[in-house]
């Protein structure tokens, strides 16, 4: 990350970008590793009195596996119309379009009517525990803004025949928070099995967290999601979105939308079991059981509101329950309509008269932080992909040569929109 962050920041200079406006800024991961973020501060008219507006992507990228890949992951290869290589999507398009941007506007003797300030993270994929929280803890001053465009999210959707049908536009996120939950025993030999056993009394509790619903909850966001999405869907899953749309407590609707993975989490907080570690030797009757839990949860809902309901639900006082890491709720951002029509052009430019979706994204980004902090964020990146194209994190990750250019121009229409004079 240092050194990614100091090669973008020798880019911004050499754009005609002052040294003054150009912050590298070093820190450690969570794992005492070397990273970085970078900000960079496009000034703007002098006589404006807007606050600025931050544009948000990170620099690092998951792990990848060489030898798994037909290709080299950390090599960036063009090959059939598509852009190779790990981070294409996530979310080196993120950092690379808007430095393009910036130095294309700069070099165009563009004047923003306000300030544009870029703020580059470096440790996102790890939680983002560090670099963005120092930048609205520790650097306030040097990333505050009226509100934020997120590349890291935001999304056009493509039907099979590559046809736009769609845009996302990401204006909340759910939260994560992941729970240890261990059950002990005294074990025993194999041989002469008790009544009580740690990896079956793990598996009752289970089933019950499985078996237990969290409330229905919506907002302004999700309510358009569903209005506008019903357009475009079929059958009973049109009608129950249309319905939820209208009446959220409707049961009968969202009974039918709790049996869309895709849909489920857009209706109310989730957990569901991801690993699963019990006993210590085939001939011994377990001494512990330990199963982790990732809850993805509603804005607006506590993390401590979530840990009571699973409690609640695995009626078994001797359940250890551990939080894992520093998780926290973050709200949603309320719509904007400056946002809204500046997307709207943007995407229009390239795909007219294709719906712009309000959305809430099941996973987090960077964005949670900014929210939590009181700056509204606005995922609006210009990919545009089909269902089968997402291979972030994933193998052989790619993103066609047209999404990428395009996603140039809709990043230099939406900044001129926005701080155009």
């Amino acid at each position: 990350m240092p050194a990614l962050a100091n090669y973008l920041a020798d880019e911004f200079r050499a754009g005609g970008f002052p040294d003054e406006d150009v912050h590298v800024l070093p820190s450690k991961s969570a794992e005492s590793e070397d990273i970085a973020s970078l900000v960079v501060t496009y000034r703007g008219d002098i006589s404006s009195t807007k606050k600025a507006i931050l544009l948000l992507a990170h620099m690092d990228v998951v792990e990848a596996l060489p030898e798994d890949w037909e290709r080299d992951p950390f090599t960036l290869i063009e090959e059939d119309g598509y852009f190779f290589g790990r981070g294409t999507l996530d979310d080196k398009y993120g950092t690379t379009v808007l430095t393009a941007t910036f130095l294309r506007l700069k070099a165009e003797g563009f004047v923003p009517s306000r300030d544009l300030v870029i703020a580059f993270t470096g440790d996102e994929e790890t939680g983002g525990t560090v670099s963005t929280r120092s930048l609205v803890t520790e650097h306030r001053q040097l990333i505050d803004a009226e509100f934020a465009l997120n590349a890291d999210s935001g999304l056009g959707v493509l039907n099979g025949d590559d046809e736009a049908v769609s845009y996302l536009l990401d204006a909340a996120e759910k939260s994560s928070a992941t729970f240890e939950l261990t059950v002990r025993n005294p074990g025993g030999h194999s041989s002469m099995p008790r009544a009580d056993n740690a990896i079956y009394d793990l598996a009752s509790i289970l089933k019950k967290i499985e078996a237990h619903r969290f409330p229905v909850r919506s907002n302004e966001i999700t309510r358009k999601y569903f209005e506008m999405m019903a357009d475009a869907s079929e059958g009973e899953l049109a009608d129950a979105m249309r319905r939820f749309a209208k009446y959220p407590l409707d049961e009968e609707a969202s009974d039918i939308l709790y049996r869309y993975p895709s849909q489920v989490g857009l209706t109310r907080t989730t957990c569901v079991a991801t690993m699963l570690t019990g006993g210590h030797a085939r001939n011994a009757l377990p001494q512990s059981a330990t199963a982790t839990v990732n809850c993805r949860i509603f804005p607006g809902v506590e993390i401590a509101d979530v840990e009571n309901a699973l409690r609640k639900a695995a009626d078994n006082d001797a359940v250890e329950f551990e939080v894992l890491g520093n998780p926290f709720a973050s709200p949603a951002s309320p719509l904007r309509e400056d946002v809204l029509s500046a997307t709207r052009k943007a995407v229009h430019a390239l795909y007219p008269g294709i719906p712009i979706i309000p959305a809430m994204v099941p996973w987090g980004t960077d964005g949670k932080h900014l929210r939590l902090a009181g700056i509204p964020t606005y995922g609006v990146n210009g990919w545009f992909l089909r269902p089968d194209e997402d291979s972030s994190h994933g193998l052989n990750e790619r993103v066609s040569v047209k999404s990428f250019f395009g996603g140039l121009e809709h990043w230099n229409i939406i900044l001129r929109e926005l701080a155009g004079r």
